[in-house]
């Protein structure tokens, strides 16, 4: 019996770690091998992508998946940690209105530099950022690149405007608040934000982890298990049959394929670099196609 492996769309709560979802999830079924794509901030909830065993060698494919948030900015304010959770250290009177804020949000479409917030995950020689913060360190965070496909504004009052945004990997939406309140001649800070997609993890199919820790008490009672190739998007993917095959790829060797027969090609601009082929749902092996010869670079038997 294989040991298991697949998705699990969790929809976390706030006022808690995106570690310690997992940890509680591992802890309760007793799962050796346990990961999540995309990390939520602690007063953020919504769609937290799990993965179990082998599934968590897929982790950086669903991380790059494009993400979809709702989220609140309350104006006249930033704080240290650019939400509701920090202390208040810039205040503004200036309240924009929704003409202004519309002006200026076309500077945060497409691709531009980011910093990310002080109090995050990013690792500065080695360190997480918000460790050097609670040791009292100084120092400096680089910007990156960052891409935004679709920024909306939703509803505004005097005080908190709510948005719709749909960003790319390693955008931080608390940087996002404090540059577009900066932009506007104020201050401003997240005062909500939840994720409502991650690729093909939406809202909608999620389950609530109160809900996931009530199933049972073995894994094998989980009943929203997903298959590790059914939450992979726009991928190129074979489905291999032959035992030979799974048997040379569990060795490492290469394995001649069809490319006619790929079972998922929803995107003309995929090429053959990154190909995955999969048995009974499963991912088995990740590598590249060389005429009809499939190399593998990863091993997930």
């Amino acid at each position: 019996m294989r040991d298991i492996q697949g998705w699990i769309n969790v929809y976390k709560p706030i006022n808690i770690s995106s570690f310690k979802v997992i940890d509680k999830i591992k802890k309760k079924y007793s799962i050796k091998k346990i990961g999540h794509a995309g990390t939520l901030d602690p007063l953020a909830e919504g769609v937290l992508p799990i993965a179990l065993g082998k599934a968590t060698k897929l982790i950086p494919y669903i991380n790059d998946n494009l993400k979809v948030y709702n989220f609140t900015i309350k104006w006249g304010s930033q704080t240290s940690t650019d939400d509701s959770a920090g202390k208040v250290i810039f205040s503004s009177e200036i309240l924009p209105t929704s003409e202004e804020i519309k002006k200026k949000m076309k500077y945060f479409i497409g691709l531009f530099p980011q910093v990310p917030p002080n109090v995050s995950a990013v690792k500065i020689d080695g360190e997480r950022a918000y460790k050097l913060v609670r040791k009292n360190k100084s120092f400096e965070i680089k910007s990156k690149e960052v891409f935004v496909k679709n920024l909306q504004l939703v509803k505004h009052n005097i005080k908190n405007t709510s948005f719709k945004i749909e960003c790319g990997k390693g955008f931080y939406v608390r940087s996002l608040a404090r540059d577009l309140a900066i932009k506007l001649n104020t201050f401003g800070h997240i005062l909500s934000l939840e994720r409502v997609k991650v690729g093909k993890f939406h809202k909608d199919g999620s389950i609530l982890l109160d809900d996931l820790l009530k199933i049972g008490q073995r894994h094998k009672e989980i009943n929203c298990i997903k298959s590790t190739i059914s939450m992979l998007d726009d991928i190129l993917a074979y489905e291999i049959v032959d035992n030979e095959d799974i048997k040379n790829l569990s060795f490492g060797r290469s394995i001649k394929i069809d490319d006619k027969n790929f079972i998922k090609s929803q995107s003309t601009s995929l090429d053959k670099k990154l190909v995955f082929l999969s048995n009974k749902g499963d991912i088995v092996s990740i590598g590249k196609l060389v005429g009809n010869l499939f190399k593998p670079n990863k091993i997930l038997i």
